[in-house]
């Protein structure tokens, strides 16, 4: 028996969020806010709390900077009781600031990736805790595409959020050709979505990808048929303040699905329940569904 059933490798960071009026901002020397307030964030942070919010049991690793921003992670996870190992990063700890709509709960994000050429976690740090898991979801750093190969070897199923990719650019590549369980936004394809998707289907090992957009829903490509399909929003149980880590929450709900042996069906329900439910908390990886709010 795995004693895992979601390693989340990368992803952990700081997301410093401004709510503005609106979404674009038009230019003005200086606009009176509401509190500045730094949350512990980032996509993997989101996917390892929304999955644990869910039932599963979640092993979290990635690089952390030994500064006062990766001290605030480490002091929220403690408080968590989140399973989170890592390895110190010379550049610091990852963060954004991101922009968040008053009227719409939209975002924008600054993100600073922190990275570092060459830096990668070494096999000997993740190969235990991924022996003993039955999934593994890989963010998209730059220092987490080095672990595929070793996944693929593991036999374990692998998901991957490509986020706003444009179905183009290269970095996100090898993440979206060895994923099983694939997952992005459709913010940036355009009326090249349906045939984004259905490339990687073609071109790697997915059986399901998923392009999530917001208030239209969600399209689903899957090896059964050749058509994309759509499924529609989920009204959201409270007033949507924040998209911030919704994304994130319908990889976890669909993934929960998945790892249970739902129908893909019941899955994007799961997945769209999570994330709609995640646009009305405040933050990032504050508070996420729980599986009776995806069975109520």
């Amino acid at each position: 028996m795995a004693e895992f059933d979601v390693l989340v490798i990368g992803g952990a960071g700081i997301d410093t969020i401004i709510r503005v009026p609106e979404l674009p901002m038009p230019y003005a020397d200086s606009v009176i806010v509401d509190p500045v307030i730094s949350y512990v964030a980032h996509t993997g942070t989101a996917v390892a709390m929304a999955s644990r919010s869910l039932g599963l049991r979640v092993k979290f690793i990635d690089f952390l900077g030994e500064d006062d921003f990766g001290a605030m992670i480490l002091r929220r996870f403690e408080e968590e009781k989140l399973d989170f190992s890592w390895l110190p990063s010379a550049a610091g700890t990852t963060r954004a600031v991101n922009l968040v709509s008053a009227a719409d709960g939209r975002r924008m994000s600054f993100f600073d990736p922190r990275s570092v050429e060459g830096q990668y976690l070494p096999e000997s740090f993740y190969e235990g805790w991924l022996a003993r898991t039955r999934h593994v979801h890989v963010s998209i750093a730059w220092h987490a595409r080095h672990v595929l190969p070793a996944v693929l070897r593991s036999g374990a199923s692998i998901s991957t959020d490509l986020h706003d990719w444009d179905g183009v650019n290269e970095h996100h590549k090898p993440f979206a050709h060895a994923a099983d369980h694939v997952f992005m936004s459709a913010a940036n394809l355009g009326d090249r979505r349906d045939a984004v998707l259905r490339d990687v289907l073609v071109r790697g090992r997915a059986r399901t990808v998923v392009a999530t957009d917001g208030a239209r829903g969600a399209y689903l490509a899957t090896r059964e048929t050749d058509d994309v399909r759509h499924f529609p929003a989920v009204t959201p149980p409270a007033p949507v303040v924040d998209s911030n880590g919704a994304g994130d929450a319908f990889v976890s709900g669909f993934m929960t699905g998945v790892l249970r042996g739902d129908e893909v069906e019941e899955c994007m329900r799961r997945g769209l329940v999570a994330g709609a439910f995640a646009c009305t908390v405040l933050g990032t990886a504050e508070r996420f569904a729980t599986e009776s709010d995806l069975t109520g």
